[in-house]
């Protein structure tokens, strides 16, 4: 890693909308994931196959930077998909970073932070980033670092989460009472008024519903802890959830179940966008 593309900076960790977790919380949660993330990442795999997919044909980068880059594997895919080039790999956990560096992928692994990045202006040619971005509070401030670090004629790629997401859990916890147990997420709108004001192009803005099924509720907590993407908002309620509450929100739950299983809906919101100049 060409070592002028370091800069320090200095992670923000409070949330300014008060909906999302503190980042430090964040990325404790997911450095205690890594070793278990992969096991239940089957949407993250299919979700950022996608983004791949929706990248300019003509694109090709001297250097890209995977953002959230968790434990490597699309890190991996890009320097399949561009082995002439240099690549990056930021993410705010380090135990991410550490799990990832082994298997390779990118030249440099820096722990950093999505709205403050620790790179210099005008570095990379690609920043890539799927399914993390919905961790950030602030996402203009995110939308004006990638147009900073990004080349003139760089490429913003990002899929992200919004309102609409877990929507069946979050309707089930509703019935049973009224703490927050299901993380927020912003709402498609705000990713368009956004991403409109960002000062790059937009080339492509889609929200698309990617559904699982699950056989019971314990298998869906199951894998939104081993992703490390359980509750970590603001409000939600301390200590031991009781056994009454629990069969409620299973009672409540199985009002949804299809013949494939119980439903669990992402709302995914896949981005593009281009730096003109």
């Amino acid at each position: 890693m060409s070592e002028p593309v370091l800069r320090l900076a200095t992670a923000a960790v409070l949330d300014r909308d008060g909906y999302l977790p503190d980042k430090r919380q964040v990325a404790a949660s997911f450095s205690r994931a890594a070793g278990s993330y992969d096991s239940v990442a089957a949407l993250q795999r299919t979700v950022g196959s996608d983004l791949l997919a929706r990248l300019p044909g003509s694109l090709a980068p001297q250097r890209w930077l995977d953002l959230g880059s968790g434990t490597g594997h699309f890190s991996r895919a890009l320097a399949e998909r561009f082995p002439a080039a240099e690549g990056l790999a930021v993410d705010i956990a380090e135990g991410m970073l550490q799990h990832a560096r082994p298997l390779g992928g990118a030249r440099g692994f820096i722990a950093g932070d999505a709205e403050r990045l620790p790179l210099q202006s005008e570095c990379v040619d690609l920043l890539f980033s799927s399914l993390a971005l919905q961790w950030c509070g602030d996402f203009p401030s995110v939308l004006a670092e990638a147009r900073r670090v990004l080349r003139p004629g760089g490429v913003l790629a990002f899929s992200s989460l919004c309102v609409g997401t877990l929507q069946e859990l979050r309707d089930s916890w509703q019935a049973v009472d009224g703490f927050v147990h299901v993380n927020r997420f912003r709402r498609f709108e705000d990713y368009q008024r956004l991403c409109g004001a960002s000062g790059l192009r937009l080339l492509g803005l889609q929200r698309q519903p990617q559904v699982l099924h699950f056989p019971d509720l314990r298998c869906l907590t199951h894998e939104l802890k081993a992703l490390g993407a359980h509750n970590l908002n603001p409000g939600r309620p301390g200590g031991l959830t009781g056994r009454a509450r629990i069969l409620a929100l299973i009672e409540a739950y199985e009002r949804f179940r299809q013949p494939q299983g119980l439903p669990a809906t992402y709302q995914v919101v896949y981005g593009v966008l281009h730096k003109d100049r």
